[in-house]
């Protein structure tokens, strides 16, 4: 530590300024040491008020930003951090093809209807995306259908992120709770994570990185790999 760098802030370089042209912006990986090394140091509460004051000077981020929280998530983008976790989304796998699916209907259906909606196609396929929790690798497996413009998951209860994903739903889904016997539970997630390394989790952590695996478990190219299957089955 030095007077000029009191509290030991890790020189990085700005990639520009932002779309408002009021704060220097970084990589996301820069963004991320920026909150993990400086946001997480014990700086006394007698300090506070120096603190901030002296993280915006030496990054640049001037006094139009009012929340350098703010700045930070908005860079740190497909790199986010939630509660001290670090998650990142990795690539995907087709496993097998494209399996064909009948369609029951109820009696509610129209003879219209369900005439029109012979003419759609429904599959299943069996996909699994690897996500990174704190830089260690996780598979999600999960059951795709497809059915006309529309689809829908069903996650597999293998791997700890699986489990996370049934641990969560069930506690907020009403549908679930009958079955919450079948779920692991947070204290058991909680030791698998810790067998991998990864630092336990409560609750409100668990139910942020499943909404971040449920909205990143499928990406344009893997839309563009399953509209090439659904071309080649037709």
């Amino acid at each position: 530590m030095t007077d000029s760098n009191p509290y030991n802030f890790l020189p990085l370089a700005a990639t520009g300024r932002n779309e408002t042209n009021t704060a220097n912006t970084y990589a996301p990986e820069d963004m991320v040491k920026i909150y993990e090394q400086q946001f997480l140091i014990e700086v006394p509460e007698d300090k506070l008020t120096e603190f901030l004051p002296a993280l915006k000077a030496f990054y640049d981020i001037d006094n139009h930003t009012l929340d350098v929280s703010a700045v930070i998530f908005d860079a740190i983008a497909d790199a986010s951090i939630i509660y001290n976790h670090k998650i990142k989304v990795g690539g995907y796998q087709l496993l097998g093809g494209l399996i064909e699916e009948s369609i029951e209907y109820d009696e509610d259906h129209t003879e219209g209807e369900e005439t029109q909606n012979e003419e759609l196609q429904a599959y299943t396929l069996e996909c699994q995306r690897t996500f990174f929790i704190n830089d260690v690798e996780i598979p999600y497996h999960f059951n795709l259908f497809i059915y006309g413009d529309g689809y829908s998951t069903l996650t597999k209860k293998d791997t700890v992120l699986e489990k996370m994903y049934w641990f969560v739903r069930a506690r907020f889904e009403e549908n679930l709770l009958e079955d919450s016997e079948n779920h692991d539970s947070l204290a058991s997630i909680n030791a698998q994570l810790n067998g991998l390394g990864i630092r336990e989790m409560d609750l409100t952590t668990m139910d942020e990185i499943v909404s971040y695996v449920e909205n990143n478990i499928i990406d344009d190219a893997m839309v563009e790999a399953l509209n090439k299957l659904l071309d080649d089955a037709e």
